[in-house]
């Protein structure tokens, strides 16, 4: 077995390709050789293709022209030495390499093939060593026939740093790209390991330590850009509540969810039910009279209030033990329900806005934005792409660039913190700080989710968890409660699953 001479796990930070770049420079700066680093990234391939080849298998190894080609010469030369069968395609000249790839490729004795054998049929396993995370632009000629060569045959592949034709930034693929099944990358995960398209086609993600960077991020080299984080526990559970024995109801908070009209009711229950289940002391929905009877029938520990017009959510909130507002659940799109929105806000309250509160403010983030700096409290904005979309029709937010970077121009927009929805949430604050997600399951999918999420998020925020602390828990748990239950899955079922999903945190 090849000495990887790495470890393996996830990181909770994610770092840019740029700031990556800079760790590698930093170390060799501080008397790490170039070629120790590619030395150890080449061991740490080779021992992921021993597990997933048969002993003496045939392995293709597709070269780059750059530091990527340089970890493939590596790898080549330690399968070689292990019995493998290897064959080796560079893309471009062998004199044309510089740096430590040339003295990587120096190292292997072995041919130097220009293109693809003409027969895959024996191959067991190629190793995709072409581009790493900074392609930037669109595959074609020689390397878009390599992958179409391999993805026509179904071979398994073997990533390196992120399977060539992913934009590491965005996960976007450039013209077409490899599937692996498994990715092999280096000191921290990557954005593109985490969003879609990209995270779809890394496979399994393996985070090798290789000796460059580790002490640079804990020097705090990577602090001079925006934080991004791999959603879990290790991001939140510090903030997380915790009940001590003096703890009662009143302690934990009162969250208020706002009802929409009668037939139109269920959301909210879900979201007020996800706020009791997750720890809020008491919830109380706020509903038209017309639909008091329905809730009625549906509610228990759950409280109700009559909550007709503006007014009378204006007249409720002067208790100031109701310390978080949702709305949008049903609630209807239009003026009535800016109108909510604007007393909540005004109220000072911390607010959770999903749904209608978001399409009543269709190319008026900016408005809705003031409504939020004025009342002086703390928002979660939590959008699906087409809500998204909508809501940030009137300015530059579209236009950028990644999901993460998206979610981060919209928080700085509306002054709140963003959850961006999809498979690939992003969770991003005002200040830059933003995070993605990737616990879950295509079967939370389904009518009901994401009014859970809402009240998940409001029964946090109703402890007195921080913003944006309180959206990646909810998020991250969320995703647990739809992995736990699996097929079949309904949104009622995500509440009942809190109670397993938090003695899991503990």
């Amino acid at each position: 077995m090849v000495e990887a001479r790495a470890e393996y796990g996830i990181s909770t930070r994610v770092l840019s390709v740029s700031a990556v770049g800079r760790l590698d420079a930093a170390a060799i700066a501080d008397g790490v050789p170039g070629i120790a680093l590619m030395e150890a990234a080449g061991a740490a391939v080779a021992a992921r293709a021993q597990a997933l080849a048969p002993k003496g298998g045939h392995v293709l190894v597709l070269c780059g022209p750059g530091n990527n080609g340089g970890d493939g010469f590596v790898a080549a030369r330690l399968l070689e030495g292990e019995g493998y069968s290897v064959s080796l395609v560079l893309l471009g000249e062998r004199g044309a390499l510089k740096g430590d790839a040339a003295l990587a490729a120096a190292q292997w004795a072995g041919p130097v093939l220009a293109a693809l054998p003409g027969d895959l049929a024996d191959v067991s396993l190629v190793i995709d060593a072409l581009f790493g995370a900074g392609l930037s632009r669109d595959l074609d000629g020689a390397a878009l026939a390599m992958v179409a060569a391999v993805r026509s045959a179904r071979l398994p592949v073997l990533a390196v740093d992120v399977p060539s034709g992913v934009d590491g930034e965005s996960g976007a693929v450039r013209g077409a790209a490899f599937e692996a099944v498994e990715t092999v990358t280096f000191v921290a995960l990557k954005p593109a390991h985490l969003l879609e398209p990209g995270r779809s086609l890394c496979g399994q993600v393996h985070v090798a330590q290789i000796g460059a960077g580790e002490a640079a991020i804990a020097a705090g080299l990577a602090a001079s850009l925006p934080p991004l984080h791999h959603n879990g526990p290790d991001l939140w559970r510090e903030d997380f509540p915790r009940l001590t024995r003096a703890s009662h109801k009143y302690t934990r908070g009162h969250a208020v969810i706002v009802s929409g009209p009668a037939t139109k009711t269920g959301a909210a229950r879900l979201a007020a039910r996800a706020a009791l289940r997750i720890g809020a002391g008491l919830v109380t929905l706020a509903s038209p009279a017309a639909a008091l009877a329905e809730n009625a029938a549906h509610v228990t520990a759950i409280m109700l209030r009559r909550c007709e017009e503006p007014d009378d959510l204006d007249d409720l909130l002067t208790d100031e033990r109701l310390n978080v507002v949702l709305l949008g659940p049903g609630l209807g799109v239009g003026e009535p329900t800016r109108d909510r929105v604007a007393v909540a806000a005004s109220a000072g309250r911390r607010l959770v806005l999903d749904a209608d509160a978001l399409t009543s403010f269709a190319g008026g983030a900016r408005h809705l934005a003031g409504l939020i700096a004025d009342g002086g409290g703390e928002a979660v904005l939590t959008p699906h792409a087409g809500e998204f979309a909508r809501l940030f029709d009137d300015t530059k937010v579209m236009q950028a660039g990644s999901k993460v970077e998206r979610a981060r121009a919209a928080a700085a927009v509306t002054g709140a913190v963003m959850v961006f929805k999809g498979s690939d949430t992003v969770v991003a604050h005002p200040d830059g700080r933003a995070a993605i997600n990737d616990h879950g399951t295509p079967y939370l999918g389904t009518a009901g989710s994401g009014d859970v999420l809402g009240g998940l998020i409001a029964g946090l925020l109703a402890q007195g968890m921080p913003a944006f602390e309180a959206a990646c828990a909810a998020v991250w748990l969320h995703g647990d409660a739809g992995l736990r239950h699996g097929p079949g899955l309904i949104a009622e079922d995500i509440p009942e699953l809190m109670p397993t999903v938090l003695r899991s945190l503990t």
